[in-house]
């Protein structure tokens, strides 16, 4: 067997980690790499070269033993050994067993009667038990089994070693679960929880199937980390599910889920429980469902329309930073215009694709925004759509283009597409609102957005959300399809999470980029799904069959949460408070609004009465009045 990690081979001298020894290469078995370098057996402990080990046996249970219980001792961050040894007991021994300790039990309680002695509630007890253990065995719904489960610990040192050892006394005591050290029987104790499937120690408890099937350790998922927000409840178990997405490799989460299943609220939820702990939250809101909840949080709404007086101008640039190249940084703005310019003119031929990106440059080029200029000053001379228009003109074969730009230049387009921009992300909580925008220029309203967000986002480096709602409405057009996936692959350098939501799962996996954006996101969370995209889903999640059917029944607010390797049933859980303020209701809504407006109504008609009231304070001192 040839060994690739020895360094060298020469004759009877082979080096081994620095050292030279005088062995013969072919009389080596794998046996001489892998073991210690030496074993010292203790009673209380063995030494395996230069660490320590420790064996225990469990020989005391409760009467009753909870699901799971085994699991956090699986769980824990340090190097353990746990084996499970199982032996099946013929049913009829128990049973012939169990008939005489019954008849004991009996003889016990009958001898009390008679003697006039209060009831003990033990023996009553274990009558009771007996008696249905013994109806479950005959039944065959039970079987009895001689339990052997033996721990070994590792430790560095004895110090170490008794850490451990505190730690798992504390996790079984807690539980009225007892364990003693294998004193002068660590060699059978190690070897009891090594992989031989031996059972040297051999101190058994017997149970039944039922408290045995407890101890099995690998039981629902856990999602539970000591930062982060309450996500919700695991439905396999009832933990919570705490988490903190700027853990992960990214911060990115993509939402699927059909029209009513509780996304929104969901999204609404997650904001509001990071707000708290500091983060901004940006949202792209294309039907206004956000609006009050920036009102409750007193946080800015921009209703962005052709009339809105909300404006965003596509051309501007963000301010580069220090460890940023002003070229690489004026370079990707230009790309990206010409990505938008593609879907507001409908589409480029090769040759008007090169005429828009050296129009772009020398747009910014009159105005004074050259790589070679301070970019400080870049802010105060940001150009219009009118600017790149009127380069345009002056150009050779741009006919066409200049009638397709005129439009947002000039007449009904103009006002949001030709105006520089007026609004402020200082706020913590910021939202655009599209609704109003017309259907056909949503797209290109959400890529100026996105634009607009991602050069504030540069410039300023915090921990930030980003909440894409209905990603569906960009995807569609390949150019904002492309400039969504590089920026959710671009977001965690800039601490930026991108959630990404969405009900036309169909239309989001039509793109190109649909299955990148997922791969993306070390988050997602999969709610209820309809019939007829169940099949797409389950394909692109790799679900299996259970979870593809628990897609198809699950209530609102429920799905499957997947955090990196990690998946759990989750259900949404919120305060009374924070659903007030959240709720997406057609009726709760509602009615918040008409206590908002009488709230209103009675500040008004209290102003008044204080205006009143004031106007004749000041005419009874001035002698108007009597």
């Amino acid at each position: 067997m040839k060994l690739p990690f020895f360094k060298k081979q020469t004759g009877q001298e082979i080096e081994i980690g620095g050292e030279k020894l005088e062995i013969n290469p072919e009389e080596i078995k794998i046996t001489d790499i892998i073991a210690p370098s030496s074993v010292q057996v203790k009673e209380t402990f063995l030494r395996l070269g230069e660490r320590l080990c420790q064996s225990f046996f469990v020989f005391s249970y409760p009467r009753y033993l909870s699901t799971g219980w085994f699991s956090p001792a699986v769980n824990l961050n340090c190097q353990i050994d746990l084996s499970l040894h199982i032996h099946p007991v013929d049913s009829g021994e128990v049973l012939r067993k169990l008939r005489k300790k019954l008849t004991e039990v009996q003889a016990e309680i009958e001898e009390g009667q008679e003697k006039g002695y209060i009831r003990d509630p033990t023996l009553e007890i274990a009558f009771h038990d007996i008696e249905r253990l013994r109806d479950d065995l005959q039944t065959a719904r039970e079987r009895i089994f001689r339990t052997g489960l033996y721990i070994t610990i590792y430790g560095d040192d004895a110090k170490s070693l008794s850490e451990t050892e505190t730690l798992i006394r504390s996790i079984f005591e807690s539980r009225l679960i007892y364990i003693k050290p294998a004193i002068m029987q660590e060699k059978e104790g190690f070897n009891s929880t090594s992989p031989y499937g031996l059972d040297q120690i051999m101190v058994h408890t017997p149970m039944n199937t039922a408290p045995l099937s407890s101890i099995f350790p690998f039981v629902s998922p856990d999602l539970s980390a000591n930062e982060g927000i309450l996500y919700g409840i695991n439905m396999h178990n009832n933990s919570l599910v705490l988490f903190d997405r700027f853990t992960l490799p990214n911060a990115n989460l993509v939402v699927f889920a059909k029209s009513g299943s509780g996304k929104s609220y969901f999204c609404k939820l997650e904001s509001l429980r990071y707000l708290m702990q500091g983060v901004d939250v940006i949202i792209i809101d294309p039907e206004n469902e956000y609006d009050f909840l920036a009102d409750a949080v007193g946080g800015s709404y921009f209703r962005v329309s052709l009339t809105s007086e909300s404006h965003l101008n596509p051309f501007d640039l963000p301010i580069p930073r220090e460890d940023e190249n002003p070229e690489d940084v004026l370079r990707s703005n230009v790309i990206n215009l010409v990505g938008l310019l593609r879907i507001m003119l409908g589409g480029l031929t090769p040759k008007e694709d090169a005429i828009i990106d050296q129009a772009l440059t020398e747009t910014y080029a009159a105005k004074d925004i050259t790589p070679e200029s301070d970019p400080k000053s870049w802010q105060e001379k940001i150009p219009l759509m009118s600017d790149f228009e009127t380069v345009l003109e002056g150009m050779e074969g741009t006919e066409s283009l200049v009638e397709r730009v005129r439009k947002f230049t000039k007449g009904s387009y103009s006002q949001f597409f030709n105006n520089y921009s007026n609004i402020s992300m200082d706020n913590n909580f910021v939202a655009f609102g599209i609704r109003n925008m017309e259907e056909e220029l949503r797209p290109i309203a959400m890529f100026i957005i996105l634009r607009y967000i991602w050069n504030q986002v540069r410039s300023n480096l915090k921990k930030r959300i980003l909440l894409v709602d209905e990603a569906w409405v960009i995807m569609k057009k390949e150019d904002g399809a492309s400039f969504l996936f590089g920026l959710c692959k671009r977001a965690r350098k800039y601490w930026l999470g991108v959630s990404t939501i969405t009900q036309d799962v169909s239309d989001f996996m039509k793109s190109v980029y649909g299955q990148p954006i997922i791969t993306n996101s070390s988050l997602q969370f999969l709610m209820k799904q309809s019939p007829a995209t169940i099949d797409v889903v389950q394909k692109t999640f790799n679900l299996t069959d259970q979870e593809k059917y628990l897609l198809l029944e699950s209530a609102v607010g429920e799905g499957i949460f997947l955090a990196g390797r990690k998946r759990v049933a989750l259900k949404v859980v919120a305060s009374y408070a924070e659903d007030q303020v959240i709720t997406t209701s057609p009726e709760q809504v509602l009615k918040a609004r008409k206590a908002k407006e009488k709230l209103k109504q009675a500040q008004s008609q209290v102003s008044e009465q204080n205006q009143d009231a004031l106007k004749e304070s000041i005419e009874r001192e001035e002698g108007q009045l009597p």
